[in-house]
């Protein structure tokens, strides 16, 4: 994998998803590869690595973004009881682009 796979293959079309929620800054998406039954994906559409890299020129996409999860998150829990949200750090975030999971269900595999 890249190390930014949401720049070089999703927000360039390369690849194509199944959008959940967009707004002009923030896309939400069904995962390509979900790692659970509901795995939904949310990245800014601007490259930012992590979440530990985010400035305070970010506060307003930072918003932007948690209400984009917050809206996801809502709709899976009324649709299916519960959920978790989730982003990686680290060696634990494969693609080096900031992103949230909003999932529910036991692990796939």
């Amino acid at each position: 994998m890249s190390e930014d796979f949401y720049c070089e293959e999703v927000l360039s079309g390369r690849t194509e998803v199944n959008r959940v929620l967009e707004t002009e800054r923030v896309l939400a998406y069904h995962h390509t590869r979900p790692f659970y039954p509901v795995h939904i994906v949310v990245i800014p559409k601007r490259h930012i690595p992590s979440l530990l890299t985010l400035e305070e020129s970010d506060d307003d996409l930072l918003l932007e973004l948690i209400g984009v999860i917050k809206q996801v998150a809502a709709k899976v829990t009324e649709q299916y009881g519960a959920s978790r949200v989730l982003t990686n750090l680290g060696q634990y975030q494969d693609s080096k682009h900031l992103h949230w999971h909003v999932a529910y269900g036991d692990p796939l595999r």
